[in-house]
C-alpha cells in the first residue's frame, strides 16, 4: 500500500463525530501524513476543512455517495486506511467495508450493530485475510473500553499461565451522551429484528460474532433448577434486570451497549484465545441503599422500554422527537464535563482474580469516541510497532492491541490491570 495516494481518508467528516475526529487528526497526526476528508457535500467538506487551521488546510476532499459501488471502490483503492462514521452501517456501510477488504485497505468504523458485523464477518473475513486488510469494527465507545479492558485481564492471566473464566464489566460512572448516529443505528437494527425472526436469533446469541461459535461449557458448570417456591424465586431474580454487584453489593442494571459489546469481546476471545471457560457480562452500577435500588429499577425500566419502543411506529415517533438526531451533538462546554470509568473483573483458571480499570476524562459518545477512532486510524496508518500480526474482520483488541492502549494512555485514558489479593 506504499503507492497509495492517501494514508487516511475520513468518510463522514461533516457529521458531528466526524468533525470531532477530523479535529483530533488535525491536532495529532504527524507532519507528512496524507489525510483526506470524504462526504456527500463539497460545501460542507470545505467548511470542515476550513475549521481545522493550517494543519488541515491542504487536505484533499472527496465527494461520493456511500451506496455508489464504483465510487466506494475508488476511495478504497486510493487510501491505506479508511475511517468511516457514516451509519447506520447496515444501510450505508456494506459497500465500503467490502471494498476495503478486497483492496487490502485497512478500515475502522463506529458501528454498534451486531447484525452488520455478523454480515461483515461472513462476507469480508476471508477476502480481508487474503488481501492483508484489517477490517476493524467498533472503534469508539462501542467497544474499545470493553474490548481492551478484557484483553488486559487476559494478558495478565496468560502471563501467570492461566486463562480467563467468568469475567464482568461494571460501568462505575459515566457522564455524557450517546450520539445521534448510535441511536439511529439502534433504531435501524430494532426495526430489522422486528421484521425478521432470523435476525433476532443472531442478535440474541452471545457468541454470534465469535470464530467457531460458542465454546464448550466448562466441566462441572451445568445448571440445576430448584423446584417449588425456591425455584420460582430463583426465576424471578434471574428475570429481573436489577441485581447486586458481587464486588461492592451495589445495585446494578443493564448497560445499554452490553448487547453489542459482549459480542465484540466474544469475537476477541475466539481470535486471541481467552480460553474455553471464558464467559462475559456487562452492567451498570447505580449505587447502594434505597436510592441505588430505585435508580437501578427506574433506569433499567426506561432503557428496556426505550429499546422496545424503537421497534413500533407510534412510540418511535415520540422517541424521535426527544432523542438526538444523526449529526447533532452537545456543546464543547458540555463535552468538557464528560467522563467515564469502568472496571473489568476476571476470574482465571489459576484461582486468581484480575481487575482492569478503563477510564477517561471525555464525553464517551462524542469527544472520547473521536479520540479512540482517531488513534485507531493513526495506529494503522503509522504501522505501530507491536501491532498484532492479523488480517480479516477483527476487533480493536485483535487488530490493534497494546499499541492502541499506549496511544490512549498518552491522551489521558486510564488503562490499568492488577491482580487482586487472594
Amino acid at each position: 500500500m506504499t503507492s497509495r495516494e492517501l494514508d487516511i481518508v475520513l468518510f463522514g467528516a461533516t457529521g458531528f463525530v466526524g468533525r470531532l475526529t477530523a479535529r483530533h487528526l488535525a491536532e495529532n497526526a504527524p507532519a507528512g501524513l496524507r489525510i483526506g476528508l470524504a462526504g456527500r457535500s463539497l460545501d460542507r467538506l470545505e467548511a470542515v476543512r476550513g475549521s481545522l487551521g493550517e494543519a488541515g488546510a491542504d487536505w484533499p476532499l472527496v465527494v461520493l455517495d456511500a451506496l455508489d459501488p464504483a465510487a466506494v471502490a475508488d476511495l478504497a483503492a486510493r487510501a491505506r486506511v479508511v475511517v468511516t462514521t457514516v451509519g447506520p452501517y447496515a444501510k450505508f456501510g456494506v459497500p465500503l467495508a467490502a471494498a476495503c477488504a478486497e483492496a487490502g485497505t485497512h478500515y475502522c468504523d463506529l458501528t454498534g450493530e451486531v447484525l452488520f458485523v455478523h454480515r461483515s464477518v461472513g462476507a469480508n473475513h476471508e477476502p480481508a485475510m487474503l488481501s492483508g486488510a484489517r477490517i476493524v469494527h467498533a472503534c469508539g465507545f462501542d467497544s474499545i473500553p470493553s474490548d481492551l479492558g478484557v484483553m488486559l485481564c487476559a494478558d495478565a492471566a496468560r502471563a501467570d499461565g492461566a486463562e480467563l473464566g467468568a469475567t464482568r464489566l461494571a460501568v462505575r460512572s459515566m457522564k455524557g451522551g450517546f450520539s445521534g448516529g448510535t441511536i439511529d443505528s439502534a433504531r435501524t437494527q430494532a426495526l430489522e429484528m422486528r421484521e425478521d425472526p432470523a435476525t433476532r436469533r443472531i442478535a440474541g446469541d452471545p457468541w454470534a460474532l465469535a470464530e467457531g461459535g460458542r465454546p464448550p461449557r466448562p466441566a462441572g458448570s451445568g445448571r440445576t433448577r430448584r423446584g417449588g417456591v425456591g425455584g420460582a424465586l430463583d426465576r424471578v431474580v434471574k428475570a429481573s434486570p436489577v441485581r447486586r454487584d458481587p464486588d461492592n453489593a451495589h445495585f446494578t442494571g443493564p448497560f445499554v451497549m452490553a448487547a453489542f459489546n459482549t459480542r465484540v469481546v466474544a469475537r476477541s476471545a475466539s481470535l486471541l484465545g481467552y480460553g474455553d471457560g471464558f464467559r462475559y457480562t456487562e452492567y451498570s452500577d447505580y449505587g447502594s441503599g434505597p436510592r441505588g435500588a430505585v435508580t437501578a429499577g427506574v433506569v433499567s425500566a426506561g432503557l428496556l422500554a426505550g429499546l422496545a419502543g424503537m421497534a413500533f411506529a407510534p412510540t418511535r415517533a415520540v422517541l424521535d422527537r426527544v432523542l438526538p438526531a444523526p449529526g447533532e451533538g452537545p456543546s464543547d462546554e458540555a463535552m468538557a464535563a464528560g467522563r467515564f470509568r469502568m472496571e473489568v473483573t476476571a476470574e482465571a483458571t489459576n484461582g486468581a482474580r484480575y481487575r482492569a480499570t478503563v477510564a477517561a476524562p471525555y464525553d464517551p459518545g462524542y469527544s472520547g469516541t473521536a479520540v479512540m477512532l482517531g488513534q485507531s486510524a493513526l495506529a494503522l496508518a503509522e504501522g505501530d510497532v507491536g501491532l498484532p500480526d492479523a488480517a480479516g474482520v477483527l476487533t480493536p483488541a485483535s487488530a490493534l492491541g497494546m499499541p492502541l492502549v499506549h496511544r490512549l494512555r498518552a491522551h489521558g485514558f486510564t488503562l490499568d490491570v492488577t491482580r487482586l489479593p487472594d
